[in-house]
Formats: C-alpha cells, structure tokens, sequence
C-alpha cells in the first residue's frame, strides 16, 4: 500500500502511539495500577497531541526542507495545537475539576456523568510530547 511508504504520516502516527504507550507507563509506575484507559485518552505526560504534530512537522522537514509548504504547513498546525493543549483544552480540564468536586459534594452524581478531566497539557508536558516527537520523526526518518 502506498500509504504506508508516507514518512510523514507514519513518524506522526507512530509518535502518537509511543506517546500514548509512556502515558500507560508513567501511570504503571506512578501510581502502581494498569490504567489501559491511559492508551487513548487525553491529558498526561507526554503530550500525544505535541509528539503526532512534531513528528509531522519534523518529518516535512527533513524529507521535504524548510522552505517548503509541507513544512510550512505541518509547523503552523503544530504551533497551534500545542498551545491550544496548554490553553483553552487546559482551562477546560480545570473546570471539569472544580465542576466534578462540586457534584460530588451537592449530588449523588453517579461517576460516570462525571466530566472529564484530563483534557490539556502542563508545558512541560507540551515538551516532552514535542522532544518525543521529534526524536521519533529523526529516527524514523534515518536510512
């Protein structure tokens, strides 16, 4: 399948999984529990957001250069969704929290109506997700 020769769109794919893998991990030996939720869902170290939108970015980059709109494109998409993850989509998950501790406190609110909380990035998370991303795109770009 052709598609499947597409660096660019294999480096961002395989970054997202790596990122979403360390989240599972992070939470194995953090908190001492499989937390397989951790595979495909938001907010947590590493960004998965930051690493797909780098990889992309990087991947143009070096098979395409700086001058193309490849780059060009894949750079501006990657600027604004790692500062939305640390904006808007952060506020968000602050809110659900403050939300979700006051159903509790004044309801019966089963948990699953429960909002959820883990929608943006710290920047250090942003970071991580990036410096991964990056990392995946330069390796799996490698001849």
């Amino acid at each position: 399948m052709e598609i499947l020769q597409n660096t660019c769109l294999i480096s961002a794919a395989l970054a997202w999984a790596v990122a979403q893998l360390c989240k599972l991990l992070i939470e194995l030996i953090a908190h001492h529990r499989l937390d397989w939720e951790r595979l495909t869902g938001y907010g947590g170290m590493p960004s998965g957001h930051s690493a797909t939108v780098t990889a992309l970015a990087v991947a143009a980059l070096l098979q395409y250069g700086a001058a193309s709109f490849q780059f060009a494109i894949s750079a501006v998409l990657a600027i604004i969704v790692m500062h939305d993850a640390m904006g808007v989509r952060w506020q968000a998950g602050q809110h659900a929290r403050t939300i979700n501790e006051l159903l509790l406190k004044l309801s019966d609110t089963p948990p699953e109506q429960l909002l959820e909380e883990f929608l943006g990035h710290t920047p250090l998370q942003v970071a991580c997700g990036a410096l991964l991303g990056a990392a995946v795109a330069i390796l799996y770009s490698l001849p």
